[in-house]
């Protein structure tokens, strides 16, 4: 069936037709608590009558408007809230097709959001953003597109992608439709503050259409630049690791995103800029960013987040405002979607039990019911995607043991050598300088050590370029070995290992399966399927989490306890989160001093002074 969103322009002559009980609505809930996200409160014995995909009327009595065909829902003293938005969110990333990722969240209250498709923007460029924006269409989210900003993320002297997107395309993006909605998060923010012509141009396009820019702001609040870049036109980010990073934004006059995917836990902390410091929360957001299927699975979707939130200290009534009418509001679009209000889209869900446990029993988007009980209960479309997006790994040829090595510039002895170091549940990796053996000219990692190497190599072009490093903190305590066509945000072939001869195993398993992760030790292989653009799963929601949760269970046996670990891992490719990294062309540090630079794996002991 299609999910026909209307126009409130286009709607209104039926919907005041139906509140003053002239025409019939097509469907009424009646004798429900209102969560009124407008005014704070919980309404009482509250019903409201809809008519297509908008509301006509919200009070006591909706008695006048109800005829033989209208669809009667008895609330029975349940609340009613609106449904949950998620104000930012790469769907690549929950490793689902966006028609299998609405049929997880829907079930679980998520009835909109605001989705950058800017990793499969780095693989395809706007041909893959325009794919999903299709797909999304023929959902019943109230679904809003991003253009990718950073396409590269840090410019192609640092990484090699599939595509480039610049203002032009940013522009050309603006003409498909008011559901393009903006700019999605400007990760090279030092080349916002430092005026870049790229990054400026594609801001100015779109103030000039009308549209919002979302940011990305690594660097520490405190830091001078963080008004430099609001000064561009950003007005929110979800770079939030702390409560002074809320403040901040929030001081400025922007939109701050507090997240809770699979491995950035950061409402903690973040949510304190209210709970103790008693800042409005009226521009603060809740979000996801990036969560697996297997969390959406095991904890949940925006539910999980407004229930996590509430734990922390927030009171019910602001928690769903940080995920509802907040979030509307940043992106223009209250009168909408974010509220249970006269005119606004019919989004809706009916909660069980106690507000603060966001139990959703009934999910109604766009007028109509659409899953119950945690159950879809209507069928969503199919989508196909050409065969191209689906014969993504373009390797020069397949990596050899010999592809693992890595070469010194000394015979023997110790070297002072870069090291990624990753922290759990962070975004952000370390940097660390460790002695490091060489033998026969050959660097030796992984024996007994407790490090891993890690290497990319470029596969959208064929170009064969390829890098090799040293990772901290992988826990692998048998020989073991990872690769993956999800790397942020390049997504170039990301392998990490202790092991040269399973490290190639596992590359080639990718290769071959054109995307996937693959996992190999001791045990055997466990693959995870990534057919379309290397990034997302071609099954149903429910095998892609379990193959996800398989991949968890085997980094797991070998010793990489990390929480969601594939999550971590993906990240260790992206160029511009601090503060070390590694793309297909080195190893690429960022920092507050310097910017982003290629550095060496190797010190000399000038560089040591």
């Amino acid at each position: 069936m299609a999910y026909t969103r209307e126009p409130l322009a286009d709607a209104i002559p039926a919907l005041v037709a139906t509140a003053r009980g002239d025409q019939a609505a097509t469907l009424v809930i009646t004798g429900g608590k209102l969560v009124n996200v407008c005014s704070g409160e919980i309404l009482p014995d509250m019903s409201v009558g809809i008519q297509g995909s908008r509301i006509a009327y919200v009070g006591k009595d909706v008695s006048h408007m109800i005829g033989e065909g209208t669809q009667v829902i008895d609330a029975a003293g349940r609340y009613m809230a609106p449904g949950l938005l998620d104000g930012h969110c790469h769907i690549e990333s929950t490793q689902l097709t966006v028609t299998e990722f609405a049929r997880a969240v829907l079930p679980m209250g998520t009835t909109g959001g605001f989705f950058d498709a800017h990793e499969i923007a780095n693989v395809f460029g706007l041909k893959g953003v325009k794919l999903m924006l299709n797909e999304m269409r023929g959902t019943p989210l109230a679904a809003y597109m991003q253009v990718a900003s950073c396409v590269p993320s840090a410019g192609a002297e640092f990484e090699t992608t599939g595509a480039t997107i610049g203002p032009e395309e940013v522009a050309e993006a603006y003409t498909w439709g008011a559901d393009v909605i903006g700019l999605g998060e400007v990760m090279n923010f030092p080349g916002v503050v430092y005026g870049d012509e790229k990054m400026l141009g594609e801001i100015q396009a779109t103030l000039r259409a009308g549209r919002y820019a979302d940011g990305h702001f690594t660097w520490p609040s405190s830091d001078w630049r963080l008004p430099v870049y609001a000064a561009a036109g950003i007005t929110g980010d979800h770079e939030c690791v702390t409560a002074e990073d809320v403040i901040e934004r929030v001081r400025l006059g922007m939109y701050a995103k507090m997240r809770r995917g699979s491995a950035w836990h950061d409402v903690a902390k973040t949510i304190t800029a209210h709970t103790e410091h008693g800042l409005d929360p009226r521009r603060m957001l809740l979000v996801t960013d990036d969560r697996s299927s297997e969390s959406l699975r095991d904890e949940g979707h925006m539910d999980f987040v407004v229930r996590h939130a509430i734990a922390q200290g927030v009171k019910p009534v602001t928690a769903f405002q940080m995920a509802t009418l907040n979030t509307a509001e940043r992106f223009g679009l209250s009168r909408d979607i974010g509220s249970i209000t006269p005119g606004s889209y019919a989004d809706i869900i009916l909660l069980d039990g106690n507000l603060a446990d966001v139990r959703v029993g009934l999910t109604i988007a766009a007028g109509t019911v659409v899953a119950e009980n945690g159950v879809m209960t209507t069928e969503l479309p199919v989508y196909l995607y050409p065969e191209e997006v689906r014969a993504s790994v373009h390797l020069k040829q397949l990596p050899v043991p010999a592809d693992f090595e890595i070469q010194a510039p000394v015979k023997s002895g110790l070297i002072p050598t870069r090291v990624i170091k990753v922290q759990e549940n962070h975004v952000e990796t370390l940097e660390v300088i460790l002695q490091l053996p060489v033998e026969d000219g050959k660097l030796l990692v992984g024996a007994g050590d407790g490090l891993c190497k890690i290497a990319v190599f470029e596969r959208h072009k064929g170009t064969g370029n390829k890098s090799v490093g040293v990772v901290e903190g992988i826990g692998f305590h048998e020989p073991a070995a990872i690769a993956m066509t999800v790397a942020h945000d390049s997504h170039n072939v990301l392998v990490i290992g202790n092991e040269d001869g399973l490290m190639a195993r596992a590359a080639v398993a990718v290769a071959e399966a054109q995307g996937g992760v693959a996992v190999i030790t001791a045990a055997g292989t466990t693959l995870f399927p990534l057919a379309i653009a290397g990034l997302m799963s071609a099954e149903p929601f429910e095998v892609a989490a379990a193959q996800s949760a398989a991949i968890s269970k085997a980094l797991y046996d070998a010793g990489c306890t990390l929480n969601y670990a594939f999550m971590t891992l993906s990240l260790l490719a992206l160029a511009v989160i601090p503060t070390l990294r590694l793309s297909d062309k080195g190893l690429v540090r960022i920092s507050p001093e310097e910017g982003i630079q290629l550095v060496p794996l190797f010190l000399d002991e000038d560089s040591l002074q």
